[in-house]
């Protein structure tokens, strides 16, 4: 009889919990969308492999768990404070009008509040955790990426060339961090991060051209509507990144299995954009995008295993 009596309290304990971890689960998702969860977890992987690589002898655990913190707030702040000041302009595309910000979920005010406190708190992290050289690292990041990146996409196509730089930074923040100062191998991997970037984002750009058209930003394909400058950009970059994608083999970051996989990586990805550039299709730019985003992990993988 007394099982019969409290069932329906317990019931309704648990359903009032239930709504609990419900919203607890909306609130992390909202929070993962204005942080770009994915876009900072490449930056942490990128920052993680140039630290691993940058590292002599033993890897310093302690140090490399300061680096992935920091770098984890600068970026959520950053990417925040670009999704406040790209609030009205998200709003008018399909694949970004659910963000917190044009979806109400989330007021202006707060996301400044956020975007600042994480950013400084990263770059005052890295500084007095790290080292000075990885914290001007991760300051030039957040400034390229949001004070100048930002604005140019509603200015010139050459957006896509300045967004490169903060985009391949990160390796740079990590090689820093556990070195305390920069070599010919650390630019290695940001010259391969940032050639690799442009074919990426011209086949994101080409595939949601006509959603960049109606939010006013000046991407290459959507100024050029044959495809014949976003066509030679795409090559280009491509091509420059078969020699450069060796360089660490030749700086002796990594070893000859590295060698072998980044010249089947980097053709294949060449190849990819050839066809791309042959036929110009929503379809070819969507393989090109796939195709972009296992490269960089299997290349980067490939030498951190065969580290030299």
């Amino acid at each position: 009889m007394e099982l019969i009596n409290t069932a329906p309290g317990k019931l309704q304990a648990l359903r009032v919990r239930a709504r609990g971890i419900a919203a607890a689960k909306g609130w992390v998702a909202v929070y993962a969308d204005l942080f770009k969860a994915r876009l900072t977890l490449l930056v942490l992987l990128t920052t993680l492999i140039g630290f691993y690589l940058g590292s002599r002898g033993g890897v310093d655990g302690l140090r490399m768990l300061h680096t992935i913190l920091a770098t984890g707030l600068l970026a959520g702040g950053g990417a925040a404070l670009n999704e406040l000041l790209e609030r009205d302009y998200d709003a008018k595309m399909r694949r970004t009008q659910d963000r917190p910000l044009p979806s109400g979920r989330l007021q202006p005010r707060t996301v400044l509040a956020v975007g600042v406190g994480a950013a400084v708190a990263g770059m005052l992290y890295l500084a007095l955790a790290v080292n000075a050289l990885a914290a001007g690292l991760g300051a030039l990041t957040l400034v390229t990426y949001v004070f100048v990146y930002t604005p140019l996409k509603r200015v010139t196509w050459l957006n896509t060339a300045v967004g490169a730089i903060p985009g391949a930074l990160p390796p740079l923040i990590g090689w820093a961090a556990a070195r305390g100062e920069l070599s010919l191998g650390a630019f290695a991997l940001f010259a391969i991060q940032g050639l690799w970037q442009v074919p990426h984002f011209m086949a994101i750009a080409w595939i949601y051209r006509d959603e960049y058209a109606k939010a006013g930003f000046k991407m290459l394909p959507v100024l050029d509507p044959e495809g014949r400058r976003t066509s030679r950009q795409t090559l280009l970059h491509a091509l420059a990144l078969l020699p450069v994608s060796l360089c660490p083999f030749l700086l002796h970051v990594a070893g000859a299995a590295y060698l072998a996989a980044a010249l089947v990586l980097s053709l294949a990805f060449l190849g990819m954009a050839v066809q791309f550039v042959r036929h110009l299709t929503i379809a070819h730019a969507r393989r090109l995008f796939l195709l972009s985003i296992v490269y960089l992990p299997l290349l980067l993988g490939t030498m951190v295993l065969n580290k030299v």
